[in-house]
């Protein structure tokens, strides 16, 4: 079971991965970054993809909520049927694969991926089977 910089390592072998995150949504934080950033800031980049995961998981279309999967009490983030959010760019995908956790699941994997020379279908594939495997310590 991988923990974040193993993930992070093994994410940036896909083809076309320009850069890599583990982001807590609910935060803004980066826990862990590789490769490039889309505007040469990691922070400022994680903060930014918190806020497009925390507007698709909070909100009613999008996502159903989970029965009593949190977000009950203030400040607890809400268990949700999001798998992925896809955003689609003139040179590149942003994927933001959402992890599952023992605590609050906030945690979401972001990979910037180059539209010329990535695979989206198997970015997606490589993506789901890491945020099941992945451990956080």
């Amino acid at each position: 079971m991988p923990g974040i910089d193993e993930c992070l390592l093994e994410v940036m072998r896909l083809p076309g991965a320009r850069g890599a995150s583990v982001v807590d949504w609910t935060s803004g934080l980066a826990l862990g970054t590789i490769g490039e950033s889309p505007n040469g800031d990691h922070e400022a980049t994680a903060a930014e993809t918190a806020e497009v995961a925390r507007m698709t998981a909070e909100q009613p279309a999008f996502a159903h909520l989970a029965p009593g999967g949190g977000g009950e009490r203030p400040g607890e983030a809400p268990s949700t049927s999001v798998e992925d959010v896809i955003v689609t760019t003139h040179d590149g995908y942003h994927m933001l694969r959402f992890v599952e956790t023992a605590f609050d699941s906030s945690v979401f994997l972001h990979l910037w991926l180059s539209r010329s020379e990535g695979n989206l279908a198997m970015a997606r594939l490589c993506l789901g089977e890491l945020a099941e495997r992945l451990v956080l310590a």
